[in-house]
């Protein structure tokens, strides 16, 4: 049983016996949930709009991210060949990181007023000073996690590609982060997502991504969830193909590539003020280019000359 298959029958590899679930991660899971379950009720009873958007979308959406992001890294730790104590205590950071941000998120709504960028009120800039740092407590905390990945030798080839990619991708996407702190804004408040149009305009449903100019909210998003797309890639090879291992590592390792690539274009189309769904034929040829190329290396790898 491959590390990746291990994951839906629900146990792992011969090598590692009983699996040891970092159960941090697996509460911040449960708990990510439950707010997610509440945040979601709120959206339909609570009718007040902030930022153009339901008031309690951001904390249904942090919410669900939590969800994914926590188990996916607990699966990870489960997957090592040898327990790491640094990357296991990282998840006791990360839960913690995650409980102050979801609180202070929680409680901005509460109050009926923006949780990011907001330094209008002494509270307001108190909150946000908070959460700015942990945000880098908890990139420091995954990089621990993500060196422990590297360290260890898994044998599973496309699942190691997987797992070690998807956690550096994810931490470029984390890092994107950071720019939306350098936005310009209107006064009280300290960064923007969108770049080009004033956040809270016309926007995509449920996502709440700009329609209008850029928004680095798109490069963030996609970035983290390499965690996830990743191993789903390798699990999919492994599953639906028929292909020898050294075929599926070359895919998986292409499709990181790819992936990493296509997070840089969207930061670049983002900063470049325009809207995901409106790219100009510069950015629609650089998208063609790393199509192509993925598909002419993809090809090659199947046929066994990459």
């Amino acid at each position: 049983m491959t590390t990746i298959d291990s994951l839906t029958a629900g146990s792992l590899p011969a090598q590692r016996g009983e699996a040891r679930w970092n159960r941090p991660l697996l509460f911040l899971t449960a708990a990510s949930a439950v707010l997610a379950v509440i945040a979601l009720t709120g959206i339909f009873v609570d009718d007040r709009i902030l930022t153009g958007v339901p008031i309690w979308l951001k904390p249904f959406k942090f919410a669900v991210s939590f969800v994914f992001y926590a188990f996916t890294l607990a699966w990870m730790l489960a997957v090592l060949p040898r327990r790491s104590r640094a990357a296991e205590r990282a998840g006791v950071v990360i839960l913690a990181v995650a409980v102050v941000e979801l609180t202070i998120i929680v409680t901005q709504v509460i109050r009926g007023t923006t949780s990011h960028f907001n330094v209008s009120t002494p509270l307001n800039e108190t909150l946000w000073n908070i959460m700015g740092p942990s945000i880098m407590v908890l990139f420091l905390a995954q990089v621990v996690i993500a060196v422990a990945a590297l360290r260890q030798r898994i044998p599973d080839r496309p699942a190691a590609f997987a797992i070690r990619l998807g956690l550096g991708i994810s931490l470029l996407g984390m890092a994107i982060a950071f720019l939306m702190t350098s936005q310009t804004t209107d006064a009280g408040l300290l960064g923007a997502h969108s770049v080009g149009v004033p956040d809270g305009g016309p926007s995509m449903p449920v996502t709440g991504w700009s329609t209008t100019g850029g928004d680095l909210r798109i490069s963030h998003f996609v970035g983290l969830h390499a965690l996830q797309a990743l191993p789903l890639l390798a699990y999919g090879l492994a599953r639906w193909t028929r292909l020898a291992e050294v075929a599926r590592a070359r895919l998986v390792l292409i499709g990181g590539s790819a992936y990493a690539v296509v997070v840089i274009l969207l930061t670049w189309q983002a900063l470049r003020a325009q809207p995901l769904l409106q790219p100009d034929s510069l950015t629609l040829a650089a998208f063609a280019a790393v199509a192509a190329v993925t598909g002419v290396a993809s090809a090659a790898a199947i046929r066994g000359r990459a």
